[in-house]
């Protein structure tokens, strides 16, 4: 019987190893960890088991393009987000879900006050600003980005956003607020 080496390591660690060797194997220990989670994920957005598993692969498929990328402090969070934001990108490009898109990047840029000349006209031009939306969400501090994405995102309240993250209400509030500030002026240029 042969023993998997790499299960005795820490996340990190194997993210370390497949950037030196380019060793696939991590990458395979990742998804024996992590490949019902970003399934669960998928089956919560896509709604469809099929899709749910295409997507996972995807994500996976992508996992080495994008291991070297990007500097990750906490993977699991990091690959939620990762699965969550291709599941995004699906609907989105599923014709039969457009009218919905457009409505939730309406209620987006309501919740998230955006500024009037940032508003958009067309579809398309629509779809640009929700993925420039979910980039500037990403470049938030963890706390901020958390807290955002918590509250507006899984309409958390700021009860249930401090009781899942351990902040204190006033930060949650603080957070949520500078969070908001700070992607607006990322959206706009000025940060």
């Amino acid at each position: 019987m042969q023993t998997n080496p790499f299960k005795q390591h820490a996340d990190m660690d194997l993210i370390s190893l497949f950037k030196e060797s380019g060793n696939k194997d991590c990458i395979g220990e990742l998804f024996r960890r992590y490949g019902h989670l970003v399934l669960g994920v998928c089956m919560k957005y896509l709604k469809d088991e099929d899709e749910s598993k295409d997507a996972l692969m995807e994500v996976f498929e992508k996992l080495p393009e994008d291991l070297r990328k990007h500097e990750i402090s906490n993977f699991r969070a990091w690959l939620h987000q990762v699965a969550r934001n291709n599941c995004l990108m699906k609907l989105r490009s599923q014709s039969s879900l457009l009218s919905k898109n457009v409505e939730m990047a309406k209620d987006l840029e309501v919740i998230m006050e955006l500024p009037t000349e940032i508003h958009l006209h067309g579809v398309s031009e629509k779809e640009q600003e929700l993925r420039k939306m979910e980039a500037a969400i990403m470049e938030l501090k963890e706390e901020q980005r958390i807290c955002i994405e918590l509250f507006y995102l899984q309409e958390k309240s700021y009860v249930e956003v401090a009781q899942q993250t351990g902040y204190d209400l006033n930060k949650v509030k603080s957070c949520i607020q500078n969070g908001k500030r700070n992607i607006m002026l990322i959206m706009t240029g000025k940060k």
